[in-house]
């Protein structure tokens, strides 16, 4: 992973969690071969592990293969929430927590 290629070192992306691509608002160009160009995913990994599903793959110029930074995205249902969280020194650090049911009892009203 190279600092060189972003702006920021895994910037907060809030509740913003992506499974693919890149944030390409966030970089800079390649540090080793100084072109801005696209970004490639390689290696891309799918594990299924306890219910947890991980997603993981490198970031990569498209001129010289440096690895500009790995990416890393969990998705797992916990009690009655689907959790979402991203990892990645491109993309940004960011979880999310989406209710299962119609209405979400977060969200509701008290009734007193």
């Amino acid at each position: 992973m190279c600092n060189g290629c972003v702006q920021k070192e895994y910037p907060d992306r809030g509740n913003t969690c992506l499974e693919n691509g890149s944030y390409l608002m966030n970089y800079l160009g390649c540090a080793n071969c100084h072109q801005r160009d696209f970004v490639l995913i390689s290696n891309k990994a799918t594990e299924d592990e306890d219910g947890e599903e991980i997603v993981t793959y490198d970031h990569v110029c498209k001129n010289c293969d440096h690895v500009i930074a790995r990416h890393e995205y969990t998705f797992s249902v916990v009690d009655e929430y689907q959790e979402y969280t991203m990892l990645c020194m491109l993309c940004g650090k960011a979880e999310d927590s989406i209710s299962v049911l119609p209405d979400d009892p977060r969200q509701s009203a008290p009734l007193f």
